[in-house]
């Protein structure tokens, strides 16, 4: 007995504490979500664990985009440039209206969509006609009208590149393209605008008319007028995250992300609609003086919601190819010149053959090299001029790469040459005199190096001579 005794509690002794074995449970779970789990490939799972192990990237990998990227100040700034733009936005909007007819229809969905709001609306809207009135009436009409196209133009663009940064686009629309995407896109607003009202008014039309006699689909009726306004949220944000980005983002990515933004904008405009009786309920004055703020409260945090849904969108679609991403981060330099080999080599192999050239996702997705890496890689090569960006005529969107020069002047050591020598060499380091030799050591073992490689083609890389 007094042995079995001992025994129990040498196990309790061994047995760790509850305060360690919830620390070593959040240690595990931080390495899972900060490393292992992106080790995991489409090829270790699948079903609804591939379901699960893609969803946590996708949420890990949108808020480190979302922090990293440091979107909340993005979000300020694009509060402050809609402030300045508001007034020629909305005149550009309101004067489009006007054109197809319903004007007042999209001021009457402005007035709903800002509720507490419409005697500031109202002022508003005086500016605006006042704004249209001195464009149309004035002797500069044609510079007015420039100037407020260039308002809204910028504003738009400001947008885009927020968007484009998420996304990891270096190259926005050009200027061209910028114009006729943007102007096709206030045309469609407004449209957009007046089916959504349209939308609910025959709803409720339905509700008051022939549910007298169908009571019974009452509560059908109630909860499809509760459901509209977040499915055309929904629509209105996965319209944003695809079409506005100068890239191609795929639909469900896009919708998935919309729905979730939709639907955190719809319960925010909620509360906020809430804060606004309650704040005018409280006391009259400073419900007055705090409407204001209230605004400018609204505007930021709808940004931030927008840009959140906008890093999301792009992290279901890419997070799959984040695999290996902490490794990637620290990459050993020899490592990281066999891979710039490599691609370089694929894509002047299938230059020669005459075939299509690769993409970054091709390249990343067919030989197993982190997207990150890859679309890295490829860019150093542009720099260099290694390599050239090709697109299709029907396809605006993908890009491809082939060598920028003749393959066969494209050896090993030439590629390695010119990787070595990217970059500036003008500091103050005394390499004529003090450190003489130390520059011509590393000089001297570089030429070596290049020597040793026999001038070897990457067009002959595999072939036997």
């Amino acid at each position: 007995m007094k042995e079995k005794d001992a025994k129990k509690q040498q196990k309790k002794a061994k047995k760790p504490s509850l305060i360690v074995r919830i620390t070593d449970f959040i240690a595990l779970a931080i390495r899972f979500v900060t490393y292992d789990m992106w080790r995991i490939t489409g090829n270790d799972v699948s079903g609804y664990k591939h379901l699960g192990i893609h969803a946590a990237k996708s949420i890990s990998l949108a808020v480190r985009s979302f922090l990293n990227l440091n979107l909340p100040s993005r979000a300020s700034a694009l509060t402050y440039s809609i402030l300045l733009a508001f007034v020629p936005f909305l005149a550009v909007l309101l004067g489009i209206a006007k054109g197809f007819g319903f004007q007042e229809h999209v001021r009457q969905v402005l007035i709903n969509t800002f509720p507490g709001q419409g005697d500031n609306l109202e002022n508003v809207f005086g500016f605006v006609e006042r704004y249209l009135d001195q464009i149309q009436g004035g002797l500069i009409i044609g510079i007015g009208v420039v100037i407020l196209l260039y308002t809204v133009i910028n504003l738009l663009s400001n947008i885009e590149n927020t968007f484009n940064d998420i996304w990891q686009i270096n190259k926005p629309r050009s200027f061209a393209r910028k114009v006729t995407d943007y102007l096709a896109l206030l045309l469609i607003i407004p449209v957009l605008m007046v089916a959504s009202s349209g939308m609910s008014i025959f709803v409720q039309t339905i509700q008051n008319t022939i549910l007298d006699e169908f009571v019974f689909l009452t509560p059908v009726v109630d909860l499809v007028l509760k459901i509209v306004p977040f499915v055309i949220a929904s629509f209105v944000f996965a319209g944003l995250y695809i079409f506005l980005p100068n890239t191609k983002v795929k639909f469900l990515p896009g919708l998935i992300a919309g729905v979730l933004a939709g639907s955190a904008f719809q319960i925010f405009q909620l509360i906020y609609i809430s804060g606004q009786i309650w704040v005018g309920k409280y006391n009259a004055i400073y419900g007055t003086f705090a409407a204001i703020p209230l605004l400018l409260l609204w505007v930021q945090l709808s940004w931030v919601i927008c840009l959140f849904g906008g890093a999301l969108a792009y992290a279901i679609q890419n997070a799959s190819t984040f695999n290996y991403d902490a490794d990637t981060q620290h990459i050993s330099r020899r490592y990281r010149d066999f891979v710039l080999i490599t691609i370089m080599t694929l894509i002047v192999k299938r230059f020669e053959k005459g075939e299509k050239p690769y993409t970054a996702d091709e390249l990343s997705q067919e030989y197993h090299i982190p997207i990150r890496l890859a679309t890295d890689i490829l860019y150093q090569l542009s720099e260099l001029n290694l390599v050239a960006e090709v697109l299709e005529d029907h396809d605006e969107w993908t890009i491809y790469y082939q060598p920028a020069i003749d393959i066969n002047l494209l050896s090993v050591s030439y590629v390695l040459q010119q990787v070595d020598r990217e970059g500036s060499e003008n500091f103050r380091i005394d390499r004529e005199n003090l450190f003489r030799a130390e520059w011509e050591a590393v000089i001297h073992s570089r030429e070596e190096m290049y020597n040793k490689e026999n001038h070897l083609l990457l067009k002959d890389i595999g072939i036997e001579k």
